[in-house]
């Protein structure tokens, strides 16, 4: 649905985007996460038509962003950061002008206002001033224009930025049900939004493609955690590094009496298995034992401290 590959743009002699490639499939849910200035708005708006890069290439569902942009932006929604609605039309009002704005015809304009309206649960606010309704029926609206054309191509730049927690989860909600029938690319510097909505991550840092994988290739480490019901078994580190696969054992002494290991594996094996049967050979007292898993924070803050 998207590919991107080697698209650059300056601002002046700053460099925003320095040659990213990527590509997005039909249906999936892709977050494009980053620190405030990494470049992730820059790239939306290029993918969009709304800005022209210094070069590389843009494809939207096949053709050129470039030199088919209104028919790329036709099968395009998008949500942006700051929605653009306006606070003296009823919400009813807004949206039917967004239907003629992208020239839906007039014998399917109530039927596509109808299943927004119904999908982004608007439908008991549908007479009053839009100035009027909280920022998260607000976002709602604007998800609603969004989705009005029944796009292939929904791109939502930070769509929950200014919501309550409640909100958020509804939020979360409905871009999981538009992704039944949308490919749905979601820009957002919020860890947690990525995690909890995204199939895969892209991350772009200072201008560049840092890490792009599934959540579960990110998560997966054939680290391992030992926690032992009581300190003081002897032998325990040097039988944990004469496991094969092992390459560093550390151990942490917790809060209460017990004592857990983190070890380090060589390869990308589970060594859970090994580390049972030893511990069981052994009589340790075994509280717990799991395959240590990186978080999504975990991974960003290790691409942030190096250069």
């Amino acid at each position: 649905m998207i590919k991107v590959e080697k698209l650059t743009k300056y601002y002046g002699p700053i460099e925003a985007l320095r040659g990213i490639s990527f590509t997005v499939k039909a249906g999936e849910i892709v977050g494009m996460l980053g620190p405030n200035g990494a470049g992730k708005s820059t790239a939306i708006k290029i993918i969009t038509g709304y800005l022209q890069p210094d070069g590389g290439k843009v494809e939207v569902d096949g053709l050129n962003v470039l030199t088919h942009t209104r028919e790329v932006q036709a099968r395009i929604g998008y949500l942006p950061e700051n929605t653009p609605l306006y606070p003296e039309l009823s919400v009813q009002g807004y949206l039917k002008m967004m239907a003629d704005i992208r020239e839906i015809p007039a014998g399917e304009q109530q039927a596509r206002l109808s299943e927004a309206i119904y999908a982004t649960a608007l439908t008991e606010h549908l007479t009053r001033p839009i100035g009027q309704l909280s920022k998260g029926y607000r976002q709602r609206v604007g998800l609603a224009q969004a989705i009005l054309h029944q796009p292939k191509l929904l791109i939502l730049d930070e769509p929950t930025v200014g919501l309550d927690p409640t909100q958020i989860v509804e939020i979360r909600h409905l871009i999981k049900r538009l992704a039944r029938h949308s490919t749905i690319l979601f820009s957002s510097h919020i860890l947690s939004e990525v995690e909890a909505v995204c199939d895969r991550v892209i991350i772009i840092m200072n201008g560049l493609v840092r890490e792009d994988a599934r959540l579960a290739e990110l998560a997966a480490t054939s680290n391992a955690v030992l926690v032992l019901q009581r300190a003081g078994v002897n032998g325990v580190e040097n039988a944990l590094r004469g496991l094969s696969g092992v390459k560093e054992v550390e151990s942490v002494r917790g809060t209460d009496d017990g004592l857990s290991y983190r070890i380090v594996g060589k390869t990308e094996g589970d060594l859970c298995p090994a580390i049972y049967d030893l511990a069981r050979k052994n009589n340790w007292p075994l509280r717990e034992l799991h395959r240590d898993v990186r978080t999504l924070e975990s991974v960003f803050n290790q691409l942030a401290t190096v250069e």
